[in-house]
C-alpha cells in the first residue's frame, strides 16, 4: 500500500477508482494492452502461444468486447498456435471499431488474415444457428 501512497483503506479505494478510470482512457488502455503482449511473451520469441493470448485477451477485453466469447471460441478451434504482435494490436482495433453484428466490417480492409477468418467463421456460425 505504501507504493500506492495509501495508508488506509479509504485512500486505497480512491486510488483503485482512479486506476480503473485510467483504463477507460483509450490511449492509456492501448499502452497497457501493447505492454501486455511484451510482458506475456518469452523474451526470445516474437509471438505468444495461443493459450497465453486467449488468457491475456480475456483479462483485457473479456468484459469490454461483446464479441470476445465468439473470438475465444474461434481461437480454440482454429489452426493458430501463436499470435504475433501485429495480430495482437489489430484485435484491439477490431474490438473498438467493428460492430458486434459485423455490419461495418470491410472485407477489403487491411485486417490480418486471422481477423478475416474470424469474421468468416462467425458468419458461418450465425447462418448455422439460423438454419
Amino acid at each position: 500500500m505504501s507504493d500506492l501512497q495509501c495508508d488506509n483503506v479509504e485512500k486505497l479505494q480512491q486510488k483503485l477508482d482512479y486506476l480503473r478510470g485510467l483504463l477507460e482512457d483509450h490511449v492509456v488502455f492501448k499502452t497497457i494492452y501493447r505492454y501486455a503482449f511484451d510482458f506475456a511473451r518469452d523474451k526470445d520469441q516474437r509471438s505468444i502461444d495461443i493459450e497465453t493470448a486467449k488468457a491475456m485477451l480475456g483479462l483485457l477485453l473479456g468484459k469490454k468486447w461483446p464479441m470476445f466469447g465468439m473470438f475465444n471460441q474461434f481461437l480454440e478451434q482454429s489452426k493458430y498456435k501463436v499470435m504475433n504482435k501485429d495480430q495482437w494490436c489489430n484485435v484491439l482495433e477490431f474490438s473498438r471499431t467493428i460492430k458486434p453484428d459485423l455490419s461495418n466490417y470491410d472485407e477489403d480492409g487491411a485486417w490480418p488474415v486471422l481477423l478475416d477468418e474470424f469474421v468468416e467463421w462467425t458468419r458461418e456460425q450465425q447462418q448455422q444457428s439460423m438454419g
